[in-house]
């Protein structure tokens, strides 16, 4: 492949890039927050709802060991 034709080839495929971003509905700035606040709450969720369960499988391991 000579070097010409891999600058036009690169030329392409960010022409093709910045389309497929044309293409994208971007969410508005109350939307946007809406579902990072939910991202953010599930994820304190089930890190909470996680560490309680192996704080549980611990203790019940525990007791079997002992």
């Amino acid at each position: 492949m000579s070097e010409k034709s891999g600058k036009t080839q690169k030329k392409s495929w960010f022409k093709g890039l910045q389309a497929e971003f044309k293409k994208v509905s971007w969410p508005d700035r109350n939307a946007l927050t809406r579902q990072t606040t939910a991202v953010v709450a599930v994820s304190v969720l089930l890190g909470a709802l996680i560490t309680v369960i192996d704080t549980i499988l611990k203790y019940g391991i525990d007791l079997l060991v002992k």
